[in-house]
């Protein structure tokens, strides 16, 4: 992925987003030919020249100091993520993690013995590009059977655009599938040489009309928690709260657990599903 491209992208669809009256600017009534904020109103709120900020919104972004960008983001009302991002576009630290990129994500035996443990909770670890790296046997009964996919095909992001369960296992799958391009959109501001990366959002674009729709958006959000709606077939609907934690040792590393509120119909469902084996589970239970 070009990073001059991606940086001139992301600063233009967040001006475009935003009107002369969300940033206190009056507004004349004159013809735009665009949405959004012109590059000279921007600049003026950034207390930057024109030209300046023109040669950053064409992808020039290698001298910016880190004050620039930080009047910019407060210009463009960007989130603690979005500017986070912006940072990463404009002074890129790839080169510094090239091993990175290349370095095959492992889970510790200890970590999956962890997530064994966890009788009642499904629960799951995530790799930068969103590989389904490990899971626990809940997840399996909630999700799908990882084991039986090929490990390509192991992929949060491949699964949610290209398998037709999702959409039956995810009641929000919308709101799932704007989670799942913004995470990968941050991946590819942290690592913008990741031939991995690169090749599954090829493929997502070619093969999906939403991802590439979702994708030209340059959407960015991290969501550490929250509730999930689920249909799984053999117990209906559940409502389970998600929380996202990131190893110390391996901030690309993410655990993902799933609970149900004590005392509800979920709490319920998820007791019952526990007591049934992976192999008893309709093969279009679902995918994670």
């Amino acid at each position: 992925m070009d990073q001059r491209v991606e940086l001139s992208e992301f600063l233009r669809s967040r001006r475009a987003r935003l009107k002369p009256e969300d940033v206190g600017l009056p507004d004349f009534g004159r013809h735009r030919r665009v949405p959004g904020l012109r590059r000279e109103e921007l600049a003026q709120l950034a207390g930057v020249s024109v030209a300046y900020y023109t040669r950053l919104e064409q992808g020039n972004g290698q001298n910016v100091s880190t004050e620039v960008l930080d009047s910019i983001a407060r210009a463009l009302r960007l989130s603690d993520t979005e500017h986070a991002h912006l940072t990463h576009l404009a002074k890129p630290k790839a080169k510094k993690k090239r091993g990175a990129v290349h370095r095959t994500q492992k889970v510790r035996p200890q970590l999956q013995q962890l997530i064994d443990t966890m009788d009642q909770a499904p629960a799951l670890f995530l790799g930068r590009r969103l590989e389904i790296l490990a899971w626990n046997r809940m997840a399996r009964v909630l999700f799908g059977d990882f084991a039986a996919m090929e490990p390509a095909e192991r992929n949060m992001a491949r699964l949610v655009f290209l398998d037709p369960n999702s959409r039956a296992l995810y009641l929000d799958w919308e709101c799932k599938a704007i989670e799942v391009v913004s995470v990968l959109r941050l991946c590819a501001g942290c690592y913008p040489d990741d031939p991995r990366l690169s090749s599954l959002v090829g493929e997502l674009s070619v093969k999906s009309e939403e991802f590439r729709s979702l994708w030209a958006a340059h959407t960015v959000q991290e969501k550490g928690h929250g509730v999930k709606r689920l249909h799984h077939p053999l117990v209906g609907e559940l409502s389970l709260a998600y929380e996202t934690l990131r190893l110390p040792d391996d901030h690309d590393l993410s655990l993902v657990t799933y609970h149900a509120e004590p005392g509800t119909r979920s709490a319920e469902s998820l007791r019952l599903l526990a007591g049934w084996g992976v192999d008893e589970i309709p093969a279009d239970a679902g995918t994670a």
